[in-house]
């Protein structure tokens, strides 16, 4: 890493996205990063400028196309351009898919796939011009296996592991890498927003994070690192990462029955109906 090297994050105030911020800042890189929350960007800048970082803040809403466009104008007017583009925002969502209005599904699309959908479509413009450049998108570990109860969020994470895949077949040619980063559960600050129509469901969701014995720090380092080695898919979880080979390798019927045991390590009570009282 030089300091030539220049960095867009989206969701890069807090969680994941900061710990990648200040993870490739340390190295010298040049970070600019992008977030809704105005405290918490200003927050993390002023946090990144303190380590003696050349880094900017951009509001940046991933459901706005123009707002990625800004950055992405921003980045090739004052550091000519970018070299990693991290689609990093993200929500999440848990229960039953019965349960979950179609407004959390719209939700849910807008920021997790088409969010991504907005980066890549906004930046690889840019870095073909460039004939360089790598578009990194934050996954899943959910986009590869399907746990149940967050079917929305699966599907989303899929659909970026699959968008991916794709622009990795479509790009390569220009010079523009392309990595997915599938993660399990680390403990980081995701459970903010995450939406339930059942609050037992949300208590289970915060407490696989929780209890999570891996941090945003030590998943940044593996991002890093599977960058550095120019890894397409990079999984970070080694348990994960062998439960993903077993669902290739043997017979599905072997991976729903696993499903749905961890199915059964949930909520132990019937959920709510939606809209009545938990």
């Amino acid at each position: 890493m030089t300091s030539a090297t220049r960095v867009f994050i989206t969701g890069g105030a807090s969680g994941l996205g900061r710990a990648l911020a200040e993870s490739y800042a340390r190295d010298g890189a040049r970070v600019c990063i992008g977030d809704v929350n105005a405290a918490r960007g200003e927050e993390t800048l002023a946090a990144l400028r303190a380590s003696g970082a050349t880094a900017h803040y951009l509001h940046c809403d991933v459901t706005r196309e123009e707002d990625l466009q800004a950055a992405a104008d921003w980045l090739l007017a004052q550091w000519s351009g970018v070299d990693l583009v991290f689609n990093n925002a993200g929500v999440a969502d848990m229960g039953p898919v019965e349960a979950m209005p179609i407004a959390d599904w719209q939700w849910m699309i807008d920021i997790n796939l088409l969010g991504v959908v907005r980066g890549c479509k906004v930046f690889a413009p840019l870095l073909r011009k460039q004939g360089s450049g790598r578009l990194v998108n934050i996954a899943s570990m959910a986009g590869l296996i399907h746990p149940p109860f967050a079917g929305a969020y699966n599907a989303t994470k899929a659909a970026v592991v699959a968008l991916s895949e794709t622009l990795k077949a479509e790009l390569g040619s220009a010079g523009i890498e392309v990595s997915v980063v599938c993660p399990a559960f680390f403990r980081t600050n995701l459970s903010e927003s995450l939406r339930s129509t059942d609050p037992r469901y949300a208590r289970w969701m915060r407490k696989l994070v929780d209890e999570s014995t891996i941090g945003a720090d030590e998943i940044a380092t593996m991002i890093r690192a599977g960058v550095a080695r120019g890894e397409f898919r990079i999984l970070t979880h080694a348990s994960a990462r062998r439960f993903w080979m077993l669902k290739r390798l043997l017979p599905y019927s072997w991976y729903e029955a696993a499903m749905r045991r961890a199915g059964q390590g949930g909520p132990k009570k019937k959920p709510a109906p939606v809209g009545s009282k938990a």
